[in-house]
Formats: C-alpha cells, sequence, structure tokens
C-alpha cells in the first residue's frame, strides 16, 4: 500500500485518543478528569444548502468541534477538504487543546470543516459557502467563546468572509471572531509565516541541544502549501541544504539542493513542484524515507506510520503537520534515537500568533513583525526547554513529554475549576 493508502485506513480520533491515554496513565490522571478530557465537550454537525453558478443547489455537510474550554475560548481552525470527517475534527480539537497548552496560551481547543474540494468551487460559490456555513456554526462561535482561523485549503480571504459575516449578524464590526484574517481587516503581521517560523525556531533549539550545526545539515519537507514552502525557505536561511520537497501531486529531489524561490515559482506557474528542471521525481512515500538530517512532515495526518517508520533515515523529525505520526510508529523511531519534535510543539507557531492577533483586534492595537517575531520566539524557546526538561527528568520521548506538559495543565486547571453544577 502507498503512504496514502495507509493513512486512510488509520483513525485519527483513535490515535488522538491513545496519545492522551499514554500521558494520563503516565501522570496518573484521576480517573473522573480523565474521562471528561477523552471526550470533546461540543461537536455540532450541519448540513447546509449552497445555490451553485448554474443554478441548482447541493447540500453541504459540515462540523465545529471544542474539545476543552477549561483555559478559555476554543481556539482551531477550519478546513475546506473531500476527506474531512467528524472523527479529523475530533482529533485536530483535541490536539489544539495540547497544543495551546504546551506554549502556555490561555485558549481551549477547537476545529471545523466542510466536506468539499474547494479546487471544483467558482470563487462565488466558495464565498456562499463559507457565509452559510459561518452562519450556521454561529451559535457557537465569537471572540470570547470560539475563535476559528485558517486551515487546510482556507485562506485569509475565507476568514475575511467569516469575520465580515458574523459582524453583519452582529451589527457592527467584530474583528476579533476569528485570526488569520488579511492585515487591512485586523490581521496581525508574521501570521502568515507563523506556523513555519514557530517550526524552525524549535529545529534550531533542537540542533543546539544535540550540538548539531545547521550549516552542515540536508532537509527534506513534505507538502509544499504554506507552512511546508515556508520551512523549506527558512531551513535554507538557517543553512540547511533542502533537498527535497513534495506536494499533493508528488515530490522532488536534488541532492545538491534545491532553489526555493525557484521551485515557489514553478509550482506557482504549473500548480505542483513535480517537473522542476534539474531535478528526480518521488513518491510523498519516498520523500519520508531519504537519507537526510532533518524531515519536516508539512502535509496530512498519519504518515509515518508502523509500514515506513523503520525506513526513515533522519536524525530530526519536527512535524510542521498535525498527526503525521503514528503511536506505533513513534516507537520505532524512537528505538532508532530519532529526536521527534512533535506537532503540538513543533506547529503551535501558528496558534500562537493567532493569539497575538486576537489580543490585538481586542485592543484596537497592531503590533510591527519584529516586536510578533521576537515574542513568538521567546514563547517558542520556552516551551521548548520546559518539554524537553519533561522529557529528560521522566525519561520519556518528546512527543510524551509535551503531552505531560500539557495535559498537566489543562487537568490542572479542570480540577481546580471543579464540575458544575
Amino acid at each position: 500500500m502507498t503512504t496514502e493508502q495507509v493513512a486512510a485506513t488509520i483513525n485519527p480520533w483513535a490515535v488522538a485518543q491513545q496519545q492522551f491515554d499514554l500521558a494520563a496513565e503516565h501522570l496518573k490522571l484521576d480517573p473522573g478528569i480523565r474521562q471528561v478530557l477523552r471526550e470533546p465537550r461540543r461537536a455540532l454537525t450541519v448540513t447546509f444548502p449552497v445555490k451553485m453558478d448554474d443554478g441548482t443547489v447541493r447540500v453541504f455537510t459540515g462540523y465545529r468541534v471544542q474539545h476543552n474550554l477549561g483555559r478559555g475560548p476554543a481556539k482551531g481552525g477550519i478546513r475546506y477538504h473531500q476527506d474531512v470527517s467528524i472523527d479529523e475534527v475530533k482529533a485536530l480539537a483535541m490536539w489544539m487543546t495540547w497544543k495551546c497548552a504546551v506554549v502556555g496560551i490561555p485558549y481551549g481547543g477547537g476545529k471545523g470543516g466542510v466536506i468539499v474540494d474547494p479546487k471544483k468551487l467558482s470563487l462565488k460559490e466558495l464565498e456562499a459557502l463559507t457565509r452559510r456555513y459561518t452562519t450556521e456554526i454561529s451559535v457557537l462561535i465569537g471572540p470570547e467563546r470560539d475563535i476559528p482561523a485558517p486551515d487546510v485549503n482556507t485562506t485569509p480571504q475565507i476568514m475575511a468572509w467569516m469575520m465580515d459575516t458574523y459582524s453583519m449578524h452582529a451589527g457592527y464590526t467584530v474583528p476579533g471572531v476569528v485570526t488569520g484574517k488579511p492585515i487591512s481587516l485586523g490581521g496581525s503581521e508574521g501570521r502568515n509565516e507563523a506556523t513555519a517560523r514557530g517550526c524552525v525556531y524549535t529545529v534550531v533549539a533542537a540542533a543546539k541541544h544535540l550540538g548539531v550545526d545547521l550549516t552542515k545539515t540536508t532537509a527534506a519537507v513534505q507538502g509544499f502549501g504554506n507552512a511546508g514552502s515556508i520551512a523549506a525557505r527558512l531551513m535554507r536561511d538557517e543553512g540547511s541544504t533542502v533537498v527535497a520537497v513534495s506536494d499533493t501531486q508528488g515530490g522532488i529531489h536534488k541532492p545538491t539542493g534545491l532553489d526555493i524561490e525557484k521551485v515557489l515559482a514553478w509550482k506557482q506557474e504549473h500548480g505542483t513542484v513535480v517537473g522542476f528542471p534539474g531535478s528526480t521525481k518521488i513518491t510523498n512515500g519516498e520523500l519520508l524515507e531519504l537519507d537526510v538530517d532533518i524531515l519536516i512532515p508539512a502535509a496530512y495526518e498519519n504518515q509515518i506510520t508502523a509500514a515506513n517508520a523503520k525506513n526513515v533515515k533522519a536524525k530530526i523529525i519536527a512535524e510542521a503537520a498535525n498527526g503525521p505520526t503514528t503511536p506505533e510508529a513513534d516507537e520505532i523511531l524512537a528505538k532508532k534515537g530519532v529526536f521527534m519534535i512533535p506537532d503540538i510543539l513543533a506547529n503551535a507557531g501558528g496558534v500562537t500568533v493567532s493569539y497575538f492577533e486576537w489580543v490585538q483586534d481586542l485592543n484596537r492595537d497592531h503590533w510591527s513583525e519584529t516586536v510578533v517575531n521576537a515574542k513568538l520566539k521567546e514563547i517558542m524557546d520556552r516551551s521548548f526547554g520546559e518539554v524537553l526538561a519533561m522529557s529528560l527528568l521522566e525519561e520519556v520521548n518528546m512527543r510524551t513529554a509535551a503531552y505531560l506538559v500539557a495535559v498537566k495543565r489543562v487537568a490542572d486547571t479542570t480540577a481546580l475549576r471543579g464540575l458544575y453544577p
């Protein structure tokens, strides 16, 4: 089976619960709190009609899940993809809870999605779908309740439509209802690069801890969308030689290093990185098994599994994507001595700068990119240090350590707040 076929057979919600159970067991969590944190607080399913350009009506299904609200409003992206499922959204919402907790920002976890291939919609149809979906989930969202953001196949323009729709219902402009907006509508400087920048900050910290000189390393990036393409550029800026990148069509490999700007220009023109002059075509699965020092999975869930983990040669893995490694693969990689920077830490830069955007919106303020990046670096470096310290103290791998830090923070909050009524 291909990497994609294996991924499709694994239930992300089962993976998320398994990861939580490992941490809960280690922390000896109170059984009641464990039950509370193991399930989402709310899961909303909506079906809604959209009038298409040809006059026909199509009915779409969407979701919004709030996993936990103990530490603050729910926070999490909206994805538009034909394979969205309720279990995927529940898993992503739970991961958001831990992600916000591991970097210490006052949010709970949420996530949303619509089952749709947005590439098959016109701009007008995409706007109509977005506005209707926003209306349907408006019973849950709000700047003090649940704040959506961009995710797979959603953009600052889509966030602008969501903000406008919510504001029209409220009767006044509410910029803080979503993050990841265009800067002219209350978006934050540095938000577009935040996920990748935060990820690369953790790679730099890991290299320092391991005594690795980044200028002598090679890197491969799976997924050449927003996070992956920017991560590739930032890794290059740190002195690493990026030898392979990929997208949904496949990957490209050049042992002497790729010119990232030229690859970006090629993708813009051809819609894929495949065919880039001077490179060899490889599959997404082959990219994961290349002989490189650093691997950045920046695509989808369940890419590194029990089936291919033994063939992974990278010494450092930084998960820019959510859930790219299964628990079984984690065990194999840990035994091989791979230094894993888990998703809830590695890609928390996006939600951290989303938090900065929300704070700026609530205060009607605007920070410079220099201020945003400095604050982001401070939080990512501190969080990496806390997770590393937990890993060394408890003699566990970095993923388990990140979960121990995050789950303990959420569990402590839950215990302090108590149960209502």
